[in-house]
């Protein structure tokens, strides 16, 4: 006997793909199709980029940043030399976040040379007319004062997979006081994240925080693992520009209080007092610039 001819089922069709690769390539196929490329099919997202109305927002917001940019000149009382000096960088943060490590990575980027143990102001060429002195700072609440006083610029380091600590907050009110200098954040040990988001968040959060104590937009800098005992080049090189080019304005506290960081010290006692009782008290030379205005003669210093 014949079998029964089978009756043909139409195949339901598979729903077309929302996520992943073949997704993307549907979609990429069907801008292709209708000219639109890679540009975004919008024609409101670029109506702001001709014609009379769009050439006056321009002109507004041009003016509007022009306008921000003016302030109130303030007095520099430094003394006006030839040779100005050095701009002081401190590296802050507490034991352990990599202040060393940073030092000698900014010194092998600016003279190719390698820094074994940094130790005492580092004075650094970084252009024609400018001078940098690195000093790092260390975790003693007296040193963190003094640093807050000379500085220029501070590098406040802070470790990524820790997070803030006390010592950062204590030196951070310490500059407060003493007329608040530059300051740009540098975030280490990113390298201990391995999950994307988690690395992202850690950044988002860090970044908002330094925002709420010192000023929204400030500069932050992210340094990930070690190569050979310093830091990537590429990181380290975007730090390094950003010291390179900044503008200092003079502080009014600074003006008023005048300062030396010792570059260099001297015994000057004479040998046969040494000789006589090699407990005797000494005399001793201090070398360094003047910073901030002048110092008066017969002015107490400490």
């Amino acid at each position: 006997p014949s079998l029964p001819a089978q009756r043909a089922v139409p195949r339901l069709a598979m729903p077309p793909k929302a996520k992943g690769a073949k997704a993307k390539k549907q979609q990429g196929g069907k801008a292709k199709s209708r000219g639109a490329g890679n540009r975004r099919n919008n024609p409101k997202a670029f109506a702001a980029a001709s014609g009379t109305k769009a050439q006056a927002k321009n002109a507004y917001r041009t003016l509007e940043k022009q306008e921000r940019k003016y302030h109130i000149s303030l007095t520099d009382r430094s003394v006006d030399v030839e040779v100005s000096p050095p701009f002081v960088v401190a590296v802050v943060g507490p034991p352990g976040v990599g202040k060393s490590t940073l030092i000698r990575s900014l010194v092998k980027h600016w003279t190719k040379q390698n820094l074994n143990d940094p130790v005492g102001p580092i004075t650094i060429i970084t252009g024609k007319k400018r001078r940098i002195t690195v000093l790092e700072c260390p975790n003693d609440l007296n040193a963190m004062c003094d640093v807050a006083k000379v500085a220029d610029l501070v590098l406040l380091m802070v470790d990524g997979a820790f997070g803030f600590e006390m010592e950062t907050f204590e030196f951070l009110n310490m500059c407060q006081v003493h007329g608040f200098p530059r300051v740009m954040g540098v975030l280490t040990h990113l390298d201990s994240f391995t999950n994307p988001t988690t690395l992202r968040r850690t950044k988002k959060t860090m970044k908002h925080r330094f925002w709420t104590d010192i000023y929204e937009g400030c500069k932050l800098f992210y340094l990930s693992g070690l190569k050979h005992g310093r830091y990537p080049k590429t990181e380290v090189a975007n730090l390094a520009r950003f010291i390179s080019v900044m503008k200092f304005r003079p502080l009014i506290w600074r003006n008023s209080h005048p300062s030396v960081l010792a570059d260099r010290m001297e015994d000057v006692t004479p040998p046969a007092i040494i000789e006589r009782n090699p407990q005797a008290a000494r005399s001793i030379c201090l070398f360094g610039f003047v910073r901030g205005t002048f110092l008066k003669p017969g002015q107490k210093v400490h």
